[in-house]
Protein backbone atom coordinates (compact mmCIF):
# COMPACT_ATOMS: atom_id res chain seq x y z
CA UNK A 1 0.00 0.00 0.00
CA UNK A 2 0.99 3.60 -0.51
CA UNK A 3 0.33 6.51 1.78
CA UNK A 4 -1.57 9.37 0.15
CA UNK A 5 -2.63 12.80 1.26
CA UNK A 6 -6.03 14.19 0.22
CA UNK A 7 -7.87 17.43 0.87
CA UNK A 8 -11.42 17.11 2.17
CA UNK A 9 -14.04 19.50 3.52
CA UNK A 10 -14.25 19.48 7.32
CA UNK A 11 -17.90 18.40 7.40
CA UNK A 12 -17.29 15.61 4.88
CA UNK A 13 -14.34 14.34 6.91
CA UNK A 14 -16.39 14.39 10.10
CA UNK A 15 -19.22 12.49 8.38
CA UNK A 16 -16.73 9.94 7.03
CA UNK A 17 -15.21 9.47 10.47
CA UNK A 18 -18.66 8.93 12.01
CA UNK A 19 -19.56 6.43 9.31
CA UNK A 20 -16.24 4.61 9.72
CA UNK A 21 -16.89 4.32 13.45
CA UNK A 22 -20.36 2.86 12.78
CA UNK A 23 -18.81 0.41 10.32
CA UNK A 24 -16.12 -0.43 12.90
CA UNK A 25 -13.23 0.41 10.61
CA UNK A 26 -10.64 3.14 10.45
CA UNK A 27 -10.71 6.19 8.21
CA UNK A 28 -8.29 4.71 5.68
CA UNK A 29 -10.32 1.52 5.27
CA UNK A 30 -13.51 3.54 4.91
CA UNK A 31 -12.03 5.77 2.21
CA UNK A 32 -10.54 2.76 0.36
CA UNK A 33 -13.96 1.07 0.34
CA UNK A 34 -15.63 4.28 -0.85
CA UNK A 35 -13.15 4.63 -3.73
CA UNK A 36 -13.62 0.95 -4.69
CA UNK A 37 -17.41 1.36 -4.72
CA UNK A 38 -17.19 4.53 -6.83
CA UNK A 39 -14.89 2.79 -9.33
CA UNK A 40 -17.35 -0.11 -9.58
CA UNK A 41 -20.26 2.28 -10.21
CA UNK A 42 -18.25 4.06 -12.91
CA UNK A 43 -17.47 0.74 -14.59
CA UNK A 44 -21.16 -0.22 -14.52
CA UNK A 45 -22.10 3.15 -16.05
CA UNK A 46 -19.52 2.67 -18.81
CA UNK A 47 -20.85 -0.81 -19.58
CA UNK A 48 -24.47 0.38 -19.55
CA UNK A 49 -23.59 3.21 -21.94
CA UNK A 50 -21.77 0.77 -24.20
CA UNK A 51 -24.84 -1.49 -24.19
CA UNK A 52 -27.21 1.42 -24.95
CA UNK A 53 -25.03 2.51 -27.87
CA UNK A 54 -24.92 -1.05 -29.21
CA UNK A 55 -28.72 -1.38 -29.07
CA UNK A 56 -29.13 2.04 -30.66
CA UNK A 57 -26.77 1.06 -33.47
CA UNK A 58 -28.55 -2.26 -34.07
CA UNK A 59 -32.00 -2.32 -32.46
CA UNK A 60 -33.93 -5.56 -32.07
CA UNK A 61 -36.16 -6.50 -34.97
CA UNK A 62 -39.77 -7.36 -34.19
CA UNK A 63 -39.34 -10.88 -35.60
CA UNK A 64 -36.45 -11.50 -33.21
CA UNK A 65 -38.56 -10.46 -30.22
CA UNK A 66 -41.67 -12.47 -31.19
CA UNK A 67 -39.71 -15.72 -30.94
CA UNK A 68 -39.40 -15.17 -27.18
CA UNK A 69 -43.05 -14.28 -26.44
CA UNK A 70 -44.16 -17.88 -25.92
CA UNK A 71 -41.28 -18.51 -23.56
CA UNK A 72 -41.88 -15.34 -21.56
CA UNK A 73 -45.65 -15.85 -21.27
CA UNK A 74 -47.13 -17.27 -18.07
CA UNK A 75 -48.50 -20.77 -18.62
CA UNK A 76 -52.28 -21.25 -18.52
CA UNK A 77 -53.53 -23.09 -15.47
Amino acid sequence: MKTVQIVMETKLLAAADRAAKLERCNRSAFVRDAVREKLQRLQIRRLEKQERLAYAAKPDRRDDVLVWESVAAWPDK
